[in-house]
This record gives structure tokens, sequence and C-alpha cells, in this order.
């Protein structure tokens, strides 16, 4: 993509009303812009590193068996009065009255349609199990939205529900999620914590977080230093209801006396397992060796559009961001610092269509700018790998290549490059 035709309206200014570092740099870099309070519209540029975020999510829970659904954001009453939820879940839920006095609300979650849906087409445990997730935008009416998409109102959620015969198969189910979960997000590149969590308003007999530590973190989680080293994924269903890490609330509910080591954090993902909570509440039973039984269920969420701001808390300098490569918006940005000088214009029109031929994702900076707004905006966007252009070429048909991470730059001739890439460690 040339940049001439992609909008990124970055700025010089820190925004006013923006805290937290990857609010402030998500403005500055023109991903996403505020609506209204807790609501943000995203941009080219943050829409495709949230694509580039899905993408690895639906790929991970398609190679599982996972079945892609999408439910409908508006739901009716009806469902959460069968579940005893529509009058306890709070404020946060946002209630809409129709034009015919029908209630209705804008989902928060979906446990009660994914209920309904499994009442109506599953009659006998030979069906099952039966895994579906959904990419969805959901609405909460937060008291006090903060810290731009970390804590919005309304936000991307990837939302899977599970459907099994009974308690044995549900925990072995689980599991799998826990494992499957620790895998995107090293697929993602990034570090997680499990911790054991409160089951909330969910409800269940199992219930996990998994935590991204940072140091402006909201959140506090309390875990040991033995189990910090652990291999999480190698972790079987009773070492994971008895695991030394737990979020703060359920630290303190349990009373712990170890001394366990405090970190800041944010969470990005939640998983439970709450059994026959909402098929009894349903009646939905199905035909299991002569007997009527309740299907035992659990759900499991990503906060897709929380992890690009999380990553950025995480990845960043004084100059902007610092994109890992799997989720980066671009492989590659091409700078040409002369763009009025036919040489340089030439050879890197050859050159960006060169590196799409090998199937780099490459952003073009084709625009008349100075070199130093160019080199500003290249930094501050964050893609890993810079591409440079100028008069070294025209002297001695030399580039550089600098990488974001290390700001570290190598200058090698013009003919050699795409072999350079593939030999380059990010």
């Amino acid at each position: 993509m040339k940049y001439s035709n992609f909008f990124i309206p970055t700025f010089r200014e820190n925004p006013s009303d923006a805290k937290l570092k990857s609010h402030v740099l998500m403005i500055k870099s023109g991903m996403i812009k505020q609506e209204t309070s807790g609501i943000y519209s995203w941009l080219p540029l943050g829409f495709k590193v949230l694509k580039k975020i899905i993408k690895i999510i639906e790929e991970m829970h398609d190679s599982h068996g996972i079945n892609q659904i999408l439910m409908p954001t508006i739901q009716g009453s009806d469902i959460w009065k069968i579940s005893n939820r529509y009058d306890t879940y709070g404020k946060e839920m946002l209630r809409i009255i129709d034009r015919n006095n029908k209630e209705l609300l804008y989902g928060p979650t979906n446990e009660e349609m994914i209920t309904a849906i499994g009442k109506f087409f599953i009659k006998s445990h030979k069906t099952l199990p039966r895994y579906f997730f959904q990419i969805q935008s959901k609405f909460r009416d937060e008291i006090r939205p903060r810290f731009g998409v970390m804590r919005a109102r309304e936000f991307l959620m990837k939302d899977a529900y599970s459907f099994d015969k009974d308690e044995k198969s549900g925990e072995l189910t689980y599991e799998n999620f826990f494992r499957l979960y620790l895998n995107i997000f090293e697929k993602l590149g990034l570090k997680i914590i499990p911790v054991r969590a409160p089951s909330g308003e969910i409800g269940g007999s199992l219930s996990h977080e998994f935590h991204l530590l940072i140091e402006t973190g909201e959140s506090k989680i309390f875990i040991d230093e033995v189990f910090l080293k652990s291999n999480f994924s190698k972790l079987k269903i009773s070492e994971i209801k008895s695991m030394n890490s737990f979020t703060d609330e359920l630290y303190e509910s349990l009373n712990i006396s170890q001394n366990l080591r405090q970190l800041k954090s944010t969470e990005l993902g939640h998983i439970f397992l709450f059994g026959t909570k909402y098929s009894k509440s349903f009646d939905f039973k199905i035909d299991h060796e002569n007997n009527k039984t309740f299907p035992f269920m659990g759900s499991y969420g990503i906060g897709i559009s929380r992890i690009p701001a999380a990553i950025i808390e995480a990845s960043n300098d004084k100059n902007g961001i610092v994109w890992p490569k799997e989720v980066s918006p671009f492989d590659i940005v091409l700078i040409n610092l002369t763009s009025d000088n036919s040489i340089t214009k030439t050879f890197c029109e050859e050159l960006y269509n060169d590196l799409k031929k090998n199937n780099y994702d490459v952003l073009f900076d084709d625009r008349s700018e100075r070199p130093g707004i160019k080199f500003s905006d290249a930094d501050l966007i964050g893609i890993p790998i810079q591409i440079i252009v100028g008069r070294n070429f025209i002297d001695n048909k030399e580039i550089g290549v600098k990488t974001r991470k290390d700001l570290s730059e190598s200058i090698i001739s013009s003919d050699n490059i795409i072999k350079f890439l593939k030999n380059l460690k990010i």
C-alpha cells in the first residue's frame, strides 16, 4: 500500500485527555478516534492490526474444530429472565425498549443465547461435544471508561462456548481451551500468565484469566515464583484447578497465607466452566444412556480490541510503537527520502513491486515530505523494518535497513535487499 493512498492521520502533540501510553500512541499514530466516552472508531491502521489479530484467532479456533457463528448483538430480555440475570446483571447492561414496548438489551455476553440455540438443536449426547465461537461487538456501560480501548464501553470480543455430555468431558474441554489460549497469545507474540479467578456474574466451578505483565497495568495478580517459571501449556486439569496464581480479588477472598509475588498486569482473556447452570435454567436436556441429562457447558472470552493497546503498553519507546512482527500492520515501511528524484523514484517503485512479489506487506512512503517527518512517522507507527532509500543510493547504489525494535541500521547493496531481508532476524 502506498502511503499516499493509506489514511494515517498522525499527530505531533500528545492528546491532553490520554494518560496511558497506549492511549496516547494509538491516537498519535492515527489508529483510533474517540466518538464519545468509551466509544472509538478504528481507523485504517488500527483496523489492520485488529484484522491481523482476528485472523490468528480464527485460524487457531478452526484448527481445533471450533465452529464460527454470529449471534445478534441485540437480545430479547426473555432469555435473560430465564437465567435470572436480567435483574441482577446491573447497570452495565444497556437496556432498550422498542416501538412495541418489548424489552431488549445490547448483549454484554451470550451465555443465554447460546444455551437457547443448543436447546433447539442438540437432542442427544451422541452429537456432543460441540464448540462454537464468534467475533462480535459487545457493549457494557462502564461507570468510568478510561485508558482508551483498554477499558471502553463498546469493544470487540471473541467468545466461545462448549457443550459436553458430562463433567469429565467438560473438564477435558476446559483444559483444551486453556492450552489453546496460551498458544493463541504465544502466536500473537505475547507472554501471558494464567491465573485463577472468581466466576462473577457468569458463575461456575472453574474460572481463569490470562494476563499480560505490564508496569502500567490496572490489575494485580499474585503468583508463586516457582509457578511463574512453569511451562503453562503442559498443565493438566488437576494442576490448572490448583495452580498457585490468583487475581487480587480471589487472593483476598481466599485469605491465602502464603507469601506470593505481586505483579501489575492487564487481563486479555477469561474462561469459565459453569457446568449445568444455564442448561438447568433453560431445562435443556439431552438423551444420555436411557436418561435425560443436562449438558455441561463452558464459555471462553478474549478481549480482541484491548490486545493492540496491551501490546503497545508492553512494547514502546520514546519514539513510538514497537510492533511485534506477528501483529504489525505492515511488515516493512519503504521510505523514499528523495521522492522528487527520478532515479530513487523509479528504484522504489521497482523495489515496492519486488517486495510484494516476495509476500511482504509493504507501506511505501511516497509522500513529498521532509525526511524528518518520514522518519518520525515511521518510528511512531512502529513497523518492524524500515528500508531507507536516499542520496546514498544515487551515489553508491546502497540503501539502509533499520530494525524498529533495536534501532540498528545496516547499509547494503541494493541488489542484495531481498536476500538480506530473508536472513534478517527481528
